[in-house]
């Protein structure tokens, strides 16, 4: 069985249910609801969330995984047309090994720009000589404070983002 973190109350949850002022909404779907990361790692950053509750891409049904896939492809869209970045990053985390901080299913959709301080992943996934980090253990997240506290950012700005990208979705 794979290890979720634990979380209680779940902030997508939170998120969905309206309690969290950062939560901004790009495109939403029966089966899911696309938004702005609260954390910035490159702005833009979006997760396609699902409706339902559940952990991992092991607990979900062929037509979350259809939506999923179908929302990420939008939102990669907008962000091109928005961002012009380099590149978009798409991936997902399944348990606390892999990195996973939420127990709620998300995909996430990265546009990348130049000065990133990602290499070629999140940098919590990093395994390469000299990043700290042994294979087979949790991320070991103590000396993060200073990257988390870059990446947070106003709610009035993460709203701002958000249309922007919203603007730039394909019809």
């Amino acid at each position: 069985m794979i290890e979720l973190p634990n979380q209680n109350p779940c902030e997508f949850c939170e998120g969905m249910a309206g309690r969290d002022d950062t939560w901004a909404v790009i495109g939403e779907c029966e089966h899911t609801q696309t938004v702005i990361n609260p954390s910035q790692y490159e702005i833009g950053q979006c997760c396609v969330i699902t409706r339902r509750h559940v952990g991992t891409l092991l607990d979900l049904s062929d037509e979350e995984c259809s939506a999923i896939i179908v929302a990420a492809k939008r939102v990669a869209n907008a962000l091109v047309n928005a961002f012009e970045p380099l590149g978009v990053l798409t991936f997902q985390n399944n348990g606390v090994y892999s990195g996973q901080e939420v127990p709620h299913y998300h995909f996430h959709v990265v546009p990348r720009q130049q000065g990133s301080d990602w290499g070629i992943g999140p940098p919590q996934l990093a395994v390469f000589e000299g990043a700290g980090r042994v294979q087979g253990t949790l991320h070991d997240s103590s000396s993060d404070g200073a990257r988390r506290a870059r990446v947070k950012v106003a709610a009035h700005k993460l709203h701002e983002v958000a249309a922007l990208i919203r603007s730039n979705l394909p019809d």
